[in-house]
């Protein structure tokens, strides 16, 4: 197989195919148990769990002792507090799998954001689910007919859900204890309830309606004539004619066509440069905006052209008028599923969406919330971007407030990204140049999180004051913080040490020689072996070969230092040390786990590899957790006082299982950590 290439487009690995999997028409029965109130009904056992995704311990403790943080402080006074270990990698999506299933990787099956598949040699696809073609289609012309009948068979798409293992919840439900999880990471599509007792609203990992993990539109008068995708998002040129211009908003992709095509929603924008402010017509909406406001949520219609009745999803989305004067500028969210009307499955059971949605109307579906995209790319400023988070945050709130309205008993789970995504754009505790701000505006936007924090501690206070001796309240994160200073491209470092061919390689994706090459990197933190029989190009041998090279490598980039002499990388995991359980066959070979300051680069990613193995970080996403875990804990505060000593996030499901009575399963390795 010498010289053998492989080649993908990145565009089309990070679109993602999860839109193909809308189910039309689904029939949706009550759920036997919760019925169709929203409420959970009961006397018994209160556990609640707030998962602040990302915070700090250190930033909490300096906050605490500055009096900043009072209601965390009186549970850090009881004995209610700890540093909380976090996963091997320390990345959301496997942290979160681990509190799932009590167990780490081995357990799960997530390593990373990025997997691959072996037998594709190294062809990436998103860990937390994938979308299954449909089969059974038959072809008229130009439209695939969806055919319910033998020889046809028809199975449409459907996106699955690749964490493995049990759900602490699973046993709750089969106990008959009530659980109800808002916005929870690492299960979409939500797994199901076999007995009726457990609802969850999905979180990260949910899709918007084009299949991504969030592609805001940009219109402009300076945009590109041709609509341009970029990273998390689509620009497109307005053209105005008489103050008044035409614009497509791009929808889901029409599968019922052999050759998918994106549906499309015209608007039209008529401008008052006078009045500064312009008014958007799509559909049956008028939208009056002045410039710097921002619209409610608008419900569009995507029609799916097809023989016959044609069919319709509705999506929803919110305009932030930018510019009216000079070059007029025009913001659209990424286009979310309705939650009133949602052609995806977001919740367990299926219904629970709408409930929701009755009584808060329309909100954010996709995991991603807060477009950071559209910061990095410099669509927003520092300030639109923290207008935007702020509104995802009022409407977390608001979603909290009918979570405990609805709530009476069991566990309740409710979950926080604020902490996580405005900390990747604004947190910065140095007082070293800052990548991309002044020195005065790192400071003034990390003062921005600090009072995030103080939130958080309002929160904490009104659950306290209602339910303080009435039920276990926890509150975690899945990992800390750090700077983000310096990339390590790996896949460079490995090509310059001669691991990785030929010498002008550019991408494993793409031109890469396989017969002479020993290891690759892929995703944030991951390192593959080429091994024979596992990779269809492999090269190393299994056995002592394999064994030479892991090692080498792990001692190598151990000591990779910076050109000031400070080390890079704190640990190289190997896999097979530090994972054990069944679900270990897309495991890398080697965890990266980064120092403080450095993380892998964006290109090493995706398989990407440049010319300088170590550089600058440049982007407004200024700070990281995707480092070694030691570097980056999470935190956790209990109303009880915590007796183990280093608990991490594997033992929060076995001491909730233990708070309501329950015995912890054998495919848990976590323990109880509070006082029996």
């Amino acid at each position: 197989m010498a010289g053998k290439r492989n080649k993908i487009d990145r565009r089309e690995f990070l679109k993602g195919s999860a839109a193909a999997a809308v189910a039309f028409g689904a029939g949706l029965a009550l759920n036997p148990v919760y019925g169709g109130t929203g409420r959970v009904r009961g006397k018994g056992k209160r556990v609640i769990v707030v998962g602040v995704d990302g915070m700090d311990p250190r930033l909490s403790e300096r906050l605490m002792d500055a009096g900043k943080l009072p209601n965390f402080e009186k549970l850090r006074r009881q004995g209610g507090f700890s540093v909380l270990g976090t996963s091997i990698p320390p990345q959301s999506p496997v942290a979160w799998a681990n509190f799932i299933n009590g167990a780490g990787p081995g357990s799960h099956g997530i390593f990373d954001f990025i997997h691959r598949h072996p037998e594709k040699q190294c062809v990436p696809f998103f860990a937390m689910a994938e979308t299954l073609p449909g089969a059974g289609y038959w072809e008229v012309g130009d439209y695939r007919l969806q055919l319910d009948f033998w020889p046809f068979n028809h199975k449409p798409p459907a996106t699955v859900l690749k964490r493995q293992g049990t759900p602490f919840w699973d046993y709750l439900d089969e106990a008959k204890i009530y659980s109800t999880f808002y916005d929870l990471p690492s299960n979409y599509p939500p797994s199901e309830s076999q007995y009726g007792y457990h609802r969850c609203l999905a979180g990260m990992g949910t899709p918007d309606m084009l299949g991504t993990y969030g592609t805001y539109q940009h219109f402009s008068e300076d945009g590109p004539l041709r609509t341009k995708d970029e990273g998390g998002g689509k620009r497109s040129m307005l053209f105005f004619e008489n103050e008044t211009a035409h614009g497509k908003i791009i929808g889901p992709p029409n599968t019922f066509l052999v050759k998918p095509e994106d549906t499309a929603v015209d608007f039209t924008v008529h401008r008052d440069t006078d009045a500064n402010a312009a008014l958007i017509e799509i559909q049956k909406h008028r939208i009056l905006l002045r410039q710097g406001q921002w619209s409610r949520w608008i419900k569009l219609d995507f029609e799916m052209a097809i023989p016959g009745p044609n069919k319709h999803i509705s999506g929803i989305c919110r305009f932030y008028l930018q510019q009216v004067r000079e070059n007029f500028r025009l913001y659209v969210s990424p286009v979310n599923s309705d939650p009133s009307d949602s052609a995806l499955k977001l919740t367990e059971p299926p219904e629970f969406i709408k409930e929701v949605s009755n009584r808060l109307d329309l909100f954010y579906t996709t995991g991603f919330q807060e477009d950071h995209k559209a910061l990095s790319n410099k669509v927003f400023t520092d300030e639109e971007f923290r207008s935007q988070a702020t509104y995802v945050l009022q409407e977390r709130l608001a979603l909290l407030d009918y979570a405990l309205e609805n709530y009476d008993d069991g566990l309740l789970f409710f979950y926080f990204s604020s902490t996580d995504l405005q900390s990747h754009m604004f947190w910065w505790d140095s007082d070293e140049k800052h990548p991309v701000r002044s020195s005065g505006e790192a400071k003034k936007y990390f003062g921005d999180i600090q009072q995030l924090y103080g939130k958080m501690d309002e929160v904490l206070g009104m659950i306290l004051s209602r339910y303080g001796d009435k039920a276990t309240i926890f509150v975690m994160s899945d990992h800390g913080f750090a700077n983000f200073k310096r990339q390590f491209n790996v896949n460079t470092w490995l090509r310059e040490n001669g691991y990785l061919y030929p010498p002008d390689a550019r991408s494993v994706l793409a031109d890469v020689d396989w017969a002479r090459t020993k290891a690759y990197g892929l995703g944030i933190n991951g390192l593959y072996i080429n091994l024979k029989g596992r990779e269809i190009y492999g090269t190393v041998e299994p056995g002592a070969e394999y064994e030479f090279y892991v090692d080498e490598l792990a001692a190598k980039l151990e000591a990779v230092t910076d050109e000031n002499g400070r080390r890079v990388i704190h640990k190289a995991h190997r896999a097979d040390k530090d994972y054990s359980g069944p679900a270990t066959a897309l495991a890398p070979d080697l965890i990266i786990g980064y120092r403080r300051d450095y993380r892998a680069s964006w290109d090493t990613c995706l398989g990407g590899m440049g010319g300088k193995i170590l550089y600058d970080n440049d982007s407004a996403w200024s700070a990281d957790h995707c480092a070694d875990a030691a570097e980056v804990p999470g935190v956790l505060f209990s109303n009880k006082p915590i007796a183990a000593s280093s608990p991490a996030l594997i033992d929060l499901a076995p001491t909730i299982l233990t708070e309501f009575g329950l015995g912890v399963p054998s495919s848990m390795v976590g323990r109880n950590i509070l006082k029996t």
